[in-house]
């Protein structure tokens, strides 16, 4: 993503509206992930369930909220990247790419509920892109969400589980894991 795309998410996010944009694996929805508004604007352009959690996303590892010693050390070791970490409280955590868009954001795939990925702009249902306030085009992705993985216990106990494999590999996750000497 161009610092000027960038910046576009951060002013449309910022200012309640939704947003098409291209993250690391497919294309996303966006809004702010505390606009009850722009939220539930998001949940309709995609026929979601209302009750279904969506990810919030931050492009610096630094703003990932702190959650104890052993959990934001596994954080860092995988962020940025292909990854959704699940952290105590069942936050949905990305970084999927360092960028200067200035906020977080509330994030989703950019396609109907249970529908296919967008790998490429046009892939993004036509009513999707025509009522969003923002569309940007980033060519076409790898098209592989990402891998969520389950860090809630991880502070105490130290477990961890994938909930959803996609784009890093269970053998690099646990690797990244491991090298923390857990």
């Amino acid at each position: 993503m161009s610092p000027d795309d960038a910046a576009a998410l951060g002013a449309c996010v910022a200012a309640g509206g939704v947003a098409v944009f291209p993250a690391d694996t497919v294309y996303g929805l966006a809004c702010d992930p505390d606009n009850a508004d722009a939220i539930a604007r998001l949940y309709a352009l995609k026929g979601r369930a209302p009750d279904k959690p969506s990810a919030t996303m931050y492009f610096d590892v630094e703003s990932v909220p702190k959650v104890g010693e052993r959990t934001d050390a596994a954080v860092t070791r995988l962020l940025p990247g292909g990854v959704t970490l699940i952290l105590p409280g069942g936050l949905g955590v990305r970084v999927p790419f360092l960028a200067p868009v200035g906020r977080p954001i509330m994030q989703s795939s950019a396609n109907f509920s249970g529908g296919p990925d967008a790998r490429r702009l046009e892939d993004v249902p036509a009513e999707i892109r025509a009522a969003a306030d923002l569309v940007l085009d980033g060519g076409e992705l790898p098209g592989t969400p990402s891998t969520v993985i389950d860090l809630r216990a991880y502070e105490a106990t130290g477990d961890w589980s994938i909930l959803r494999q996609g784009a890093v590999p269970a053998d690099v996750v646990a690797a990244s894991i491991k090298t923390q000497g857990l």
